[in-house]
């Protein structure tokens, strides 16, 4: 599959591109950026790969995909733009403001039979997927709640504004992995706390109480400038309790220059000391460390339009995910439960 991939800002440049290269049955074809220091950057990082002015210019030199990791405010008309070229398309989150968006981008990439699907890669997270495992080994009997918490000290990088904020950005991220593990919500409440920074009010930090369709609830929370780097996550049942301090292995990784194409089988661990503990009326024990693999994303992707298997994250999927964003600000703004229509 030859994937174009539409900006090289950090998302690009991090969450993109190195793990395309480390994906199976994936080539990075061309990157569009107009930036002449993003353009020594990807020279320098992957010489040989072609450089574009716009999509439309990548799109006529031909790829089988394209990736849409511009900001935001961007992404609706490069991913209208990519669908009405016919070519399968991956966005970045939120792929849209809101759900009604989300909405208006699936009809159209169903009305010209193209794949849409949205890159919540955090769903390969590594401790997010030893939850998942041990959810599955039902070694907490009947699964009561789960807990997330994402603390980043890194001010510096708040999305400003009414129609940005934590929610919108890490929130996609938190939200879709409980969607994932636990299935559709139902009921959303949420607390949220600003700032008021030149540029507008903006959500810093974010309390979200989800109850799912078979009655587990989750929690998910996160602040970014309040000077606290912790990632925390809890599991409750009827058989026992699960609690793993975990961290970011695979950001962490990449921004210190690591790539998880040198590393083979070894990317992607959390280490021993951050091993979540399973606590059950048999005693306590480590669980070790799953894989985490962003690059798995884009495997799936590439076996998908081959015809083999479902592809990672159906842009049908995201809309959930907006749905709940959307009713955690109306929650918040009303301090009342919101109750999500069924499917």
């Amino acid at each position: 599959m030859r994937l174009g991939l539409v900006g090289y800002g950090v998302g690009g440049r991090y969450f993109h591109a190195p793990f395309v290269a480390a994906a199976e049955g994936v080539e990075l074809a061309g990157v569009v950026t107009r930036s002449l220091a993003r353009r020594d950057e990807l020279a320098a990082e992957l010489p040989g790969v072609p450089v574009y002015d716009s999509l439309t210019e990548m799109l006529a030199a031909g790829v089988d995909a394209v990736t849409i990791t511009t900001p935001p405010h961007t992404r609706r008309a490069l991913v209208l733009e990519a669908i009405a070229a016919g070519v399968p398309t991956i966005a970045d989150k939120p792929f849209a403001p809101d759900a009604e968006g989300g909405r208006e981008l699936v009809a159209a990439a169903a009305e010209a039979g193209v794949p849409l699907n949205v890159f919540h890669n955090r769903r390969w997270d590594a401790d997010i997927q030893t939850l998942a495992a041990v959810l599955e080994s039902a070694e907490l009997g009947e699964l009561w709640g789960v807990e997330s918490r994402m603390d980043q000290a890194n001010a510096a990088t708040l999305e400003i504004g009414p129609d940005a904020g934590l929610l919108r950005d890490l929130g996609s991220h938190l939200v879709d992995q409980m969607l994932w593990l636990l299935g559709p919500a139902r009921t959303v409440y949420a607390e949220l706390d600003h700032v008021e920074p030149t540029g507008g009010r903006t959500d810093c930090r974010f309390n979200l109480s989800l109850t799912h369709d078979d009655g587990v609830h989750s929690r998910v929370s996160a602040s970014k400038i309040n000077y606290l780097e912790d990632r925390e996550l809890r599991a409750y049942g009827s058989g026992g309790s699960y609690v793993a301090h975990g961290t970011d292995v695979q950001a962490q990784a990449v921004f210190a220059g690591r790539r998880p194409v040198d590393e083979g089988d070894k990317w992607g661990y959390d280490a021993p000391g951050h091993w979540g503990t399973l606590h059950t009326a048999a005693g306590s024990r480590q669980v070790p460390s799953e894989r985490g693999a962003y690059q798995d994303y884009y495997t799936r992707f590439a076996a998908a339009l081959r015809g083999d298997g479902d592809f990672p994250v159906p842009a049908e999927q995201a809309v959930h995910t907006l749905e709940v964003l959307d009713a955690a600000r109306l929650s918040a703004a009303e301090n009342r439960v919101v109750e999500l229509p069924p499917d």
